[in-house]
């Protein structure tokens, strides 16, 4: 691109005259810039909103499953037990006794310095055997105690190894189980499966000095402990999966007496689930109304002047909003929400009165649940209507100032094309006049001095 040159013959600041007459022509590109930034804060902002409606479907989802709000706390009167209980359990209490703790099975071998060949000279073969027969024959790379330990270890057998020092340089391999209680159980020998099966391999573990540190045991317990109606129940861990429907109960120590687990709905966790909700749904309602709100401003002149927000006047925000509301706010079964301490304000959010809520849960549990879910399910269905990937409303928002921002892109892009091409031609256009009037000054001078030449000779 040429550039021009400032007034050598006219005297003119060119390029200032070219960058405001540019200024004039590039209007229409400007226009388009700030319709480009605003269609960018729009797509930000309901992206924003999408975000918050994502949220809020995912807890009302979450809210309106079965069971959801058939919340239950479990506690016991003893702090060598605890418990736990899921929605699929029941109000009511037990007593157990536990008689025995899980343990799982620790060997450890008679003290070596390495481990034996099989005769050839090559390291002997070991082999762990577990609870269910299942043979497991490892070959260590050698006799070194380290290749075992890394060779028992990479069998996925029964049993992982560490080695410990027995002093005097000697070591002894210590085998631990990977599965707790008696389904944990193994035996290990020094020998091919095969030798184990003929019943020519050694047991490890019938070396005098070598030892089963822990025996693999279950944990057990005792129902209705003293009673003609005495249950055992055993578990591989020290926890008893489903001591009632879905109730949990993990021992830390054995109890010289019964201990009683006690169920108990829990209005609290169901109270809190309550208030999270309605605090989701204000969160999306106030974000709405944050970004329609008008504002007031005053000019240069003293003028009041109202300014909407970004959302102001688009209705499909409008919708989602009024959607999300109704779901809340509307009757279940003929009550109305605030039976259950959801509270409409009449700034358009809600408030949350906890205490209403227990009361009702104390009086009507299983139809306080079931109108919660109905109220949660309504704003599920709210909330997915606005942000499904596919159909969502608010994704179609967004789609749509996605497609305007790339247009306005090209468009953009094309007008700079059109205004460097404008400014060469101006500066062309310049450089030629300023060419002309340096010629015509050039003339000028010359005739000037001719005519002052001729004007002397005639004296």
């Amino acid at each position: 691109m040429a550039s021009s040159i400032d007034g050598l013959a006219s005297g003119l600041n060119t390029t200032s005259i070219i960058n405001s007459l540019m200024a004039v022509e590039a209007q229409p590109q400007t226009q388009l810039k700030t319709k480009l930034a605003s269609d960018q804060t729009m797509i930000s902002t309901l992206q924003s909103l999408n975000s918050k409606l994502s949220s809020l479907k995912d807890l009302a989802s979450g809210d309106s499953a079965v069971n959801a709000l058939n919340l239950f706390s479990a506690t016991t009167s003893s702090p060598a037990l605890s418990a736990t209980a899921t929605t699929s359990a029941t109000a009511g209490s037990i007593d157990v006794t536990v008689t025995q703790l899980a343990q799982s099975q620790v060997d450890v071998t008679a003290a070596m310095s390495s481990w034996p060949t099989d005769g050839s000279g090559a390291p002997a073969r070991l082999t762990l055997v577990d609870s269910t027969g299942k043979q497991t024959e490892i070959t260590p790379a050698s006799t070194s105690l380290d290749d075992v330990v890394t060779a028992v270890n990479a069998a996925s057998g029964p049993a992982r190894a560490v080695k410990v020092p027995a002093g005097n340089g000697a070591y002894r391999l210590q085998l631990t189980a990977t599965t707790s209680g008696a389904a944990g159980a193994f035996s290990v020998y020094q020998g091919a499966a095969a030798q184990v099966s003929a019943g020519t391999a050694t047991d490890l573990m019938a070396d005098p000095s070598a030892a089963v540190i822990k025996a693999a045991r279950d944990a057990k317990a005792t129902l209705y402990a003293g009673t003609p109606a005495a249950q055992t129940i055993t578990s591989g861990t020290n926890t008893f999966t489903d001591l009632l429907p879905g109730v949990s109960v993990t021992a830390s120590a054995v109890t010289a007496a019964p201990v009683t687990v006690n169920i108990a709905s829990d209005s609290a966790g169901i109270t809190k689930k309550a208030g999270d909700l309605v605090n989701a749904v204000n969160d999306v309602l106030g974000f709405v109304s944050i970004y329609s709100a008008v504002t007031q401003t005053t000019d240069a002149h003293g003028a009041s002047a109202a300014s909407g927000g970004i959302f102001s006047g688009n209705s499909g925000v409008r919708s989602v909003n009024d959607q999300v509301f109704s779901a809340m706010s509307m009757p279940v079964n003929g009550k109305s929400p605030s039976e259950y301490g959801i509270n409409v304000t009449r700034d358009g959010n809600f408030t949350f009165d906890a205490a209403k809520l227990q009361s009702s849960l104390a009086s009507d549990p299983a139809g306080t649940q079931a109108a919660l879910q109905t109220i949660a399910s309504r704003v599920s269905d709210a909330a997915t209507s606005a942000t499904d990937p596919s159909t969502g409303s608010v994704t179609a928002l967004i789609k749509g100032q996605q497609s305007e921002v790339a247009d306005l892109g090209s468009q953009i892009a094309d007008w700079d094309l059109r205004l460097a091409t404008r400014r060469q031609t101006l500066q062309t256009t310049y450089n030629a006049m300023e060419v002309a009037l340096g010629q015509l000054n050039a003339q000028q001078s010359w005739l000037t001095g001719q005519i002052a030449g001729l004007s002397s000779s005639t004296k």
